[in-house]
C-alpha cells in the first residue's frame, strides 16, 4: 500500500498528464496550482523546440545521449559474445539486466532533476525543464542531415551514397539515386517519430524521466537491437541474443508514438488513405516504423522501400529531389503543430490561472 502511495505521489509530481487530471475539477488555489504546473510543461516544450531551432545539439561533452551511447558501448563489450551461438540465454539475461540498470539510472537522475527544481515562478520551472528536455529530442539535426544527403546527391551519386551511409545501417554502395532518396525519406519519417514525437509523448506521460528513459531505450536499440555481427577487430561482437530485450523494449515504447506520428503526418498532409496505410505498415519488419514511413509515402505519392525486404505504396513514383524537400516540409509542419499546440495550451491555461 505504501509503495502504491509513493508511486502515485511520483506520478503526480512528474507527469504533466497527471497534472491535467488534477486540474480537472479543481477549484480555487488548487486549480491555480495545477494550471501553473501545466503551464510550466507547455513552456518547457516551447523552450526545447526553440533551442533546437536556434542552436541544434549541445556540445558533445554536455550531451546526455552521447553519455548514454558511451555507457552502452562499454557495457556492450561485456554482454555480447565474440562467437555466434544458437541459444544464448545468458547473453539475453545480461543484456536485459544491463538495459534495466541504465534505464533506472537515467530515470532516477532525471526524476531528481525535476523533483528538486527549486520553488519559483512557473515560468522559471518551465525554462529549466525546457533546457533539460532539449537534448532528449532532435529535429534540426535530423532535418540538416536529410538535406545534406540531397545536396550531396546533387553533386554526384557516390557522394549521395556516402552521405546516406552516415544515417542508415544498410549497404548504400549499390543504390541508385531513386533508392538513395527512398532511404533518406524513410529515415526522416521514422526519426520524426523517434527523435521528436516520442520524446515529447513520454515527457507528457512521465515528465523528464520518461523522456530520458525513452531516449535511452531508443539509443540502446540502435546500438544493441540489430541482430548479427557488429564492430571490427577486437570490438567485433554478435548481437543475436544480447540485444533482444533492447529491441523489444524500443518496440513497446514506440508503439503509440509511431502511430501518433502517422496521424500527425496525415493531418498536415490533409489526409491519406487509412486502409492503404494499415496495409503498408503491416509489411515492414518493424511493428512501428511502417506507420510514419507508410504515411509519408502516401502523402508524397512516392514509393519507399528496402530492396528485397518491403515496398511501401508500390504504385507511387520514384522520389525525386522535389519530394525530399516536400518530405522535410511535411515533417517541419508536424513539429510546428506541436509548438502551436503547446502555445495554445499555455495561453489557455493562462486564462484559467488569471481568470
Amino acid at each position: 500500500m505504501i509503495a502504491m502511495d509513493v508511486t502515485a505521489v511520483l506520478a503526480v509530481a512528474l507527469s504533466p498528464l497527471a497534472w491535467a487530471w488534477q486540474l480537472w475539477g479543481a477549484e480555487g488555489a488548487s486549480q491555480l496550482f495545477w494550471a501553473q504546473q501545466l503551464m510550466s510543461a507547455a513552456l518547457a516544450v516551447l523552450v526545447a523546440l526553440l533551442l533546437d531551432r536556434l542552436w541544434g545539439e549541445p556540445p558533445v561533452w554536455l550531451h546526455p545521449v552521447v553519455l548514454m551511447g558511451k555507457l552502452l558501448g562499454a557495457l556492450g563489450k561485456w554482454i555480447a559474445p565474440r562467437a555466434e551461438r544458437t541459444r544464448d540465454y545468458g547473453a539475453f539475461v545480461l543484456g536485459m539486466t544491463a538495459w534495466c540498470a541504465l534505464a533506472a539510472l537515467f530515470f532516477v537522475v532525471y526524476a531528481l532533476c525535476q523533483w528538486l527544481l527549486p520553488p519559483q515562478a512557473w515560468w522559471g520551472q518551465g525554462l529549466v525543464l525546457g533546457v533539460l528536455l532539449k537534448p532528449l529530442l532532435a529535429w534540426r539535426m535530423l532535418q540538416d542531415e536529410v538535406l545534406a544527403v540531397e545536396a550531396a546527391l546533387q553533386q554526384s551519386l557516390p557522394a549521395g551514397r556516402e552521405r546516406l551511409s552516415w544515417l542508415v545501417s544498410r549497404d548504400t554502395t549499390q543504390l541508385d539515386a531513386g533508392t538513395v532518396r527512398e532511404s533518406v525519406i524513410e529515415t526522416l519519417a521514422e526519426n520524426l517519430s523517434d527523435s521528436v514525437i516520442a520524446p515529447l509523448f513520454w515527457f507528457l506521460l512521465a515528465g523528464l524521466p520518461g523522456a530520458a528513459l525513452y531516449r535511452l531505450a531508443n539509443t540502446a536499440d540502435a546500438m544493441w537491437g540489430y541482430p548479427g555481427w557488429r564492430g571490427q577487430g577486437a570490438q567485433r561482437r554478435h548481437w543475436q541474443w544480447a540485444g533482444k530485450w533492447a529491441a523489444r523494449a524500443d518496440d513497446v515504447l514506440n508503439w503509440l508514438p509511431a502511430r501518433l506520428t502517422a496521424l500527425l503526418l496525415a493531418g498536415v498532409a490533409r489526409g491519406v488513405a487509412w486502409s492503404a496505410l494499415r496495409r503498408d505498415a503491416a509489411i515492414t519488419p518493424s511493428p512501428n516504423g511502417g506507420w510514419p514511413m507508410g504515411c509519408m509515402a502516401l502523402a508524397l505519392g512516392v514509393r519507399l522501400g528496402k530492396p528485397g525486404v518491403y515496398v511501401l505504396n508500390p504504385q507511387g513514383q520514384v522520389p525525386q529531389a522535389a519530394q525530399v524537400q516536400q518530405a522535410v516540409g511535411l515533417a517541419a509542419r508536424v513539429v510546428g503543430a506541436c509548438a502551436v499546440a503547446a502555445l495554445v495550451l499555455l495561453l489557455g491555461l493562462g486564462v484559467i490561472a488569471h481568470g
